[in-house]
C-alpha cells in the first residue's frame, strides 16, 4: 500500500474528471432538449466531442514535452472550467459545439496526463492493483456523479457551476499531492495499417463501437427523455446501461480466454443486436422495464471494445500491445465522430426508438464481418492467446498504463 500512496491524489484527481465529464454528456444531452435543440443537433455536438477528443489524443505529447505534467494538465483544467461555464452563459448550438470541441480536446488530454503520471509511477508488481483501483473509481464516479442532475436540476445556472468546480478541483491533488515532473511519453506512433493487417477484425469491431457506443452515451438521454421519464429516470436509465457493461466485462473476458475469442465476440454482439432491438420495440415508456432491458444492453454492448481489442492482441507479437491498443482507440474515435450525428438524424425521422435500430443494424454488419472472418481464417491456438485485459476508452497512455508483463514500454511498442 505504501507504493500506491504517492499515486493517491492522482487517483482522486482522476475521479473527479471522470465524474465531471460524465456528468456533463448527459447534462448537456438533458439541457440541449430543454433548449429546443432537436436530436440532430444534440447529437452533432457529440460527433465535435469525439472529433476533439481524437486531436487531443494526437496533439497531448507534444504540449507535455514543452511545458511538462502540472502545466498541461493546469492549461487543459482551466479551459475545460471555462468551457463548462460559457455553455450556460451562451446557449446556442455554433457555441455549443465549439465549447464541445475544446472539451473533448481538453478532456482527452488530462486523462493522457493521468494515465501517463499513473504509468511513470506505478511499478510492476502494482500494476494490476493500480488498474482496478483506477476501473473503479472509473466506474463509481461516472455513475455517481449522474445523480447530481436530479438533485439540482437540469435548467438554471447551479449544476453547471458544480461541474466547473468539479474540474477546477481537480487541479488541487494535482498540484499539492506530487511535485515530481515525471519524462512525459513518447509520441503514439501511428501505423493503422500494419494493425489493421495484423486484425482487420478486431479494428472493425472497434470501429463499429465507437459508432454504438458513442451513440449511446450522446443520445440515450434524449431517447429516455422523449420517452417522457423523469429526470431521475433518464440518469438512472444511462447508470444502469453503464453500470451493466462494467460487471459482466471480466466473467465475458474470462470465457474469452478459454474460447475462440471470436465466438464469445460472434455472441455478445448478437446479444447486444437483440437487446437494442427489445429496447427500441418491448418496453415502450415503462421506466422499470427500460432499465431492465437497458442493463442487459450495457452489459453486451459495453465490453464489445475490450473483446476487439483482445482478439487483436492474441495476433500480435510479443512487445505490440501498446502499439496495438494504441490504435484500436484510435479506430473507436473515428467510429465515435460519426456514430452521434448518424443516430441522431435516424431519431429525427423515426422517433427515439431508431437509435437503438441504428445500434442494432451496426451490430449486424460486425456479426456478418465475424462470420466472414471465421471462414477465412483459422482461430488462435489456446497457447497462444493473450490474456483478456478490460481497457478504458480515456487516452492512448492506458495502454501503456495497462501493459502486459513482458511487454515494453519504449519507443519500440508506441
Amino acid at each position: 500500500m505504501s507504493s500506491i500512496r504517492p499515486l493517491i491524489p492522482l487517483l482522486i484527481a482522476a475521479g473527479i474528471l471522470l465524474g465531471g465529464n460524465g456528468l456533463q454528456g448527459t447534462l448537456i444531452a438533458l439541457r440541449g432538449a430543454q433548449e429546443g435543440f432537436s436530436a440532430t443537433t444534440i447529437g452533432l455536438l457529440g460527433t465535435f466531442y469525439f472529433a476533439g477528443f481524437l486531436l487531443g489524443c494526437l496533439a497531448v505529447t507534444r504540449i507535455l514535452k514543452a511545458v511538462g505534467h502540472v502545466r498541461t494538465f493546469a492549461a487543459l483544467a482551466a479551459t475545460a472550467s471555462a468551457g463548462t461555464l460559457l455553455l450556460v452563459l451562451v446557449i446556442g448550438p455554433v457555441m455549443w459545439c465549439a465549447v464541445r470541441f475544446a472539451g473533448g480536446f481538453c478532456f482527452a488530454g488530462l486523462f493522457t496526463v493521468m494515465e501517463a503520471w499513473l504509468n511513470s509511477g506505478v511499478t510492476n508488481k502494482d500494476r494490476a492493483r493500480v488498474l482496478a483501483i483506477y476501473r473503479m473509481v472509473d466506474i463509481g464516479s461516472v455513475t455517481s456523479a449522474q445523480f447530481l442532475i436530479p438533485v439540482f436540476g437540469a435548467g438554471g445556472f447551479t449544476i453547471f457551476a458544480i461541474m466547473s468546480m468539479m474540474i477546477t478541483l481537480s487541479l488541487v491533488p494535482v498540484s499539492l499531492g506530487d511535485r515530481s515532473n515525471p519524462t512525459p511519453p513518447e509520441d503514439v506512433k501511428l501505423d493503422l495499417a500494419r494493425v489493421w493487417r495484423i486484425s482487420p477484425l478486431g479494428c472493425f469491431g472497434c470501429i463499429c463501437v465507437g459508432v454504438t457506443n458513442s451513440a449511446f452515451r450522446t443520445l440515450s438521454p434524449v431517447y429516455a427523455e422523449q420517452l417522457g421519464m423523469s429526470v431521475a429516470d433518464v440518469v438512472t436509465f444511462v447508470s444502469v446501461g453503464i453500470f451493466g457493461g462494467a460487471l459482466i466485462q471480466y466473467p465475458l473476458g474470462y470465457l474469452s480466454d478459454r474460447r475462440d475469442r471470436r465466438t464469445v465476440l460472434l455472441a455478445t454482439t448478437c446479444c447486444a443486436m437483440l437487446a437494442a432491438l427489445a429496447l427500441a420495440f418491448i418496453p415502450g415508456n415503462d421506466p422499470f422495464l427500460n432499465f431492465v432491458i437497458v442493463f442487459i444492453f450495457g452489459s453486451f454492448a459495453m465490453p464489445l471494445y475490450s473483446l476487439s481489442a483482445a482478439h487483436s492482441n492474441d495476433r500480435a507479437d510479443k512487445g505490440e500491445f501498446v502499439l496495438i491498443n494504441a490504435a484500436l482507440m484510435l479506430f473507436y474515435s473515428f467510429g465515435a465522430i460519426g456514430g452521434p450525428f448518424a443516430a441522431s438524424t435516424a431519431m429525427q425521422y423515426f422517433g427515439p426508438g431508431a437509435l437503438f435500430v441504428f445500434s442494432a443494424l451496426v451490430y449486424a454488419i460486425l456479426i456478418m464481418v465475424i462470420l466472414y472472418r471465421m471462414h477465412v481464417r483459422s482461430g488462435v491456438p489456446a497457447g497462444h492467446r493473450s490474456r483478456f485485459t478490460a481497457l478504458l476508452r480515456t487516452s492512448t497512455v492506458f495502454a501503456r498504463l495497462a501493459r502486459r508483463n513482458g511487454d515494453s514500454d519504449g519507443s519500440t511498442d508506441t
